[in-house]
């Protein structure tokens, strides 16, 4: 028989060669024109046959066949046409021209799911029973009589490409075949479709293929898999559309660990989880997905949504590199319109399509006999070089995802069991220190040994500045986008939050803080402070600036704030998560990478910091965290040529040695937050019992291990006796004790040498004839507890009224009523400027006050408020820079200024 084959694709293709096996001629193949070069798999086999080969663009304009077309159509004498895949419309003059008329092939079992998306769709509905249709063309859509039919079970899993491989095609192939003997025979039935069960759907677009997530976990899969891989199934996800690919159905009893993932609209957050993506229908039960695809096309596994992949590129051995030139003949033969295949060539963005990635895949099977490619593979890695390096990996057996070990010690404690870190944390793993050195940190609660923790050495410092400086150079993190790299903060403050009462946990038992403190303040602003910078990553800008000394020549003028690059950060022992957070945080979001120095007393909260970090995903040596000595540790960081910048937090001492070696060494930009005796003038005319509850908090907070704690109140001599006596009330209310019990008001010192020194500050404040009203001695029980302390009758020469305490120590002195000048004078007699403040129900007294109150910052009828978005430094000896707020991130960056004639 005289056959002309109408249609395109690889099933056109097969069709065409099994006709021929049959013994039918075909007279003629009408195929679609070359697409960037390329012909079309159908055309490309006729051709090779000497089949005449037709590509019209169209076949009718504005629904009027194009004479011409019809007329070298008819030219050809065909017996019967045959459609086995066709995107044209073709107009019925030639539908109906030949003495057998036209068969085409269609996806479904019609007359259910007539349309071109009658795949999708029969995925969607999530019907039992699939197959295909040989029907007779007429001039409806899909409605003509049917001629055959052959179905399949719809597995609950399948997708678009599972069924079209496993049964659409192969026996689509026969079934078309099969169909053309029975015309030739003069056996084939012309059966007029029943209007019953009839349906049609659109054509499945992007545009409406979101996901409604308001449905059951079935729905939200079938819509998934009905979609995939074309159009596919999308949603928004932080702020972008992702789309999902490699859909199954999840047994509901199933356990899932991971990191959640809120979708908008969804009825619960996903979870990623190391088999993939995680989701949940309305039902509440779920569904896996495995692949994720982003706008720019890039695609990738689910499970790494929150991790970066290394970028460090595997050396190829020569006979890797003969595969490698093997492969790029490949790409070169399919991307045709490419004159030189590149490292960075994209196979897709360079014309290749769907069928040529079954080609690429066929071709690596031909050349490797112990791995199989898989599309999946082509899809998540599309320029030359990554298409490369990904198969050289699984080649060799490393495309297993690299898992983080984390040797941790666990201890049941707290109702729960925490999992603590111990060892170094550099470029991304958690490492011995050199020569194995450890050293102890102490439960302050009963002064007990925790756990050995590694103590870094200087060869530990430089691998960490230097696996810092490559991430930085290398641009993984410095040229992330400013909102991405926003977003993978933001993770991060939401993976803590789901630790945060193991962080709390481990702050109390590591450094005595009390653990519904630690909850609140210690854990919770640090949270607070990386969400916060988040928010600011994507708004670090310059300006424009109007420059007028350089005419007569136009000029344009602007800044740009750039990451300064490898950060050396320094914090204290009172709030090691929290002061970590407070200068981490705008360091990240400024772009820099990091080596963090925690308290050699209180490591544990920063290295279990440095696990959750690891975990969502920041890019190796980004972030290192070195427990060990100030004067080991710190002093290298401070002299490291590779080090650009330096954050203390810690005592004026050792600040002002910090700034001297980082000037001799490189000249370092630093900022310190120092020392500080910060007054607090409490006037007649104040609240009392908001002034003496405000007041306890501004000396006990945190045990008095608080930087900006009141160093000395001045009280106006009229209630002076009436607030010490409530005070003395209040502190004997306090319960000292276990900070892991809820009810405990004040917990141990952090170490025995801190404690040590704040019984030798009593004493010599009892000898220089201070008034000790409470306290001022170590609380008789294991553990290193010191009593809230209270001084009267502190006259300004005395050493307790102009050194800092850093414990629960209030120091208090008198003041005459009406000489606010004169205890403005005596509360800024000091070298110190880190925080203030006053009580007083006089406005005017309050502003006047503040105005000349000489620190960083100063409190008004309140005490300790301190906030993510205020920024907080001090003035003189308390040191210079600001932590939080938009300022801080000034502390990381650099400005440049760009100057173009035009």
């Amino acid at each position: 028989m005289k056959i002309a084959v109408i249609g395109q694709s690889l099933f056109g293709q097969e069709v065409y060669k099994e006709l021929r096996k049959d013994g039918h001629k075909i007279v003629g193949v009408f195929t679609i024109p070359d697409k960037d070069g390329k012909a079309d798999p159908l055309a490309t086999e006729a051709e090779k046959d000497s089949v005449p080969v037709f590509k019209f663009p169209r076949w009718r304009v504005k629904g009027h066949a194009i004479p011409e077309v019809v007329a070298q159509y008819k030219a050809i004498g065909a017996e019967l046409n045959v459609l086995p895949f066709c995107s044209q419309f073709i107009p019925m003059e030639v539908i109906d021209h030949p003495k057998h008329g036209s068969i085409i092939y269609h996806p479904s079992l019609l007359p259910r799911h007539r349309g071109a998306s009658a795949i999708n769709w029969t995925l969607i509905h999530g019907d039992k029973k699939g197959g295909f249709t040989v029907f007779w063309a007429d001039d409806g859509l899909d409605t003509g009589p049917l001629l055959l039919q052959r179905e399949c079970d719809v597995e609950p899993n399948d997708t678009v490409n599972t069924i079209y491989k496993r049964f659409l095609f192969p026996e689509g192939v026969k079934g078309t075949v099969e169909a053309v003997r029975l015309i030739a025979e003069g056996k084939a039935p012309k059966i007029t479709q029943p209007l019953e069960g009839a349906t049609y759907e659109c054509i499945q677009k992007k545009e409406n293929a979101k996901i409604e997530w308001n449905q059951s976990a079935k729905a939200i899969h079938n819509w998934i898999r009905g979609n995939d891989k074309v159009p596919g199934a999308w949603a928004e996800v932080d702020g972008q559309k992702v789309t999902f690919y490699s859909s199954t159905l999840v047994d509901n009893g199933t356990r899932a660990t991971g990191q959640p993932l809120d979708i908008p609209g969804a009825s619960r957050p996903g979870i990623v989880t190391k088999a993939g993506l995680l989701l949940f229908g309305n039902d509440g039960k779920a569904l896996l997905v495995k692949n994720l695809q982003f706008e720019d096309g890039k695609m990738i596994a689910a499970a790494q949504y929150f991790r970066s992949s290394s970028s460090a590129a595997v050396e190829l051995t020569e006979e890797e590199k003969t595969f490698a030139n093997q492969m790029k003949a490949v790409w070169k033969s399919i991307l045709r319109n490419v004159s030189h295949i590149e490292d960075s060539t994209d196979f897709f963005k360079s014309g290749a399509a769907s069928m040529d990635v079954v080609r690429l895949v066929e071709e690596v099977k031909l050349r490797t006999s112990s791995y199989q490619l898989q599309n999946e593979d082509v899809y998540m890695n599309t320029t030359f070089q990554d298409f490369i390096q990904m198969c050289v990996r699984k080649l060799r057996g490393e495309d297993d995802e690299e898992e983080l070990i984390v040797d941790c010690v666990e201890k049941n404690i707290n109702n729960m069991t925490v999992k603590m870190p111990h060892q170094l944390f550099i470029n991304g793993e958690f490492v011995d220190a050199e020569g194995g050195k450890t050293y102890k940190t102490i439960n302050p609660t009963d002064g007990t040994a925790i756990c050995d923790v590694s103590l870094a050495q200087i060869s530990d410092v430089n691998r960490a500045v230097a696996a810092a400086k490559e991430a930085f150079e290398k641009g993984e993190w410095v040229k992330m986008n400013p909102r991405d790299r926003g977003r993978l903060i933001f993770r991060l403050a939401d993976l803590m939050e789901q630790h945060q009462e193991e962080l709390a946990t481990i702050e109390s038992i590591d450094s005595g803080a009390v653990y519904t403190l630690a909850l609140k303040t210690h854990v919770g602003m640090s949270i607070q402070t990386f969400r916060y910078f988040a928010g600011w990553c994507d708004k670090i800008q310059g300006s424009t600036i109007p420059i007028n000394q350089a005419r007569p020549n136009r000029n344009l003028t602007f800044t740009k704030k750039e990451p300064v690059g490898v950060c050396a950060i320094v914090i204290p022992w009172n709030y090691p998560l929290m002061m970590l957070a407070w200068k981490t945080a705008a360091c990240l979001a400024a772009g820099n990478t990091v080596v963090v120095k925690p308290a050699q007393v209180t490591p544990l909260t920063a290295l279990k910091f440095a696990e959750l970090t690891a975990r969502v995903g920041l890019p190796k040596g980004v972030l290192n965290i070195l427990p060990g000595s100030g004067g080991l540790v710190g002093q290298r960081l401070s002299d490291h040529p590779d080090v650009r910048k330096l954050g203390f937090t810690g005592s004026t001492e050792i600040g002002k040695h910090i700034m001297k070696s980082c000037a001799v060494s490189n000249v370092k930009k630093v900022s310190l937050e120092l020392g500080g005796k910060s007054p607090l003038i409490i006037f007649s005319d104040c609240d009392m019992d908001k002034a003496v509850l405000l007041g306890m908090s501004s000396v006990f907070f945190n045990k008095g291990e608080n930087c900006i704690a009141a160093g000395r109140l001045f009280v106006e001599d009229s209630i002076h006796d009436q607030f010490v006596k409530k005070v003395v009330e209040e502190v004997k209310k306090m319960k000292i004790g276990d900070p892991l019990d809820r009810s405990t008001d004040h917990g141990p010192q952090n170490h025995k040498a801190h404690m040590d020194k704040l019984v030798e500050y009593c004493q010599t404040g009892v000898k220089e004839g201070a008034t000790l009203i409470c306290g001022g001695k170590q609380v008789q029980r294991p553990g290193f507890f010191f009593e809230p302390t209270v001084f009267t009758d502190v006259q300004d020469h005395m050493y307790i009224a102009k050194e800092e305490s850093f414990g629960p120590i209030m120091i208090i002195s008198k003041f005459k009523s009406g000489e606010v000048d004169d205890v403005l004078r005596r509360a800024n007699a000091t070298e110190y400027g880190l925080a203030s403040g006053v009580f007083t129900r006089d406005i005017n007294k309050a502003l006047y006050v503040s105005e000349k109150l000489n620190a960083g910052t100063v409190f008004v009828n309140t005490y300790n408020k301190t906030d993510v978005a205020s920024p907080f430094g001090g003035f003189k000896q308390s040191g210079f820079g600001k932590d939080l707020g938009q300022e801080a991130l000034n502390e990381y960056l650099k400005t440049k200024a760009v100057t173009i004639e035009y």
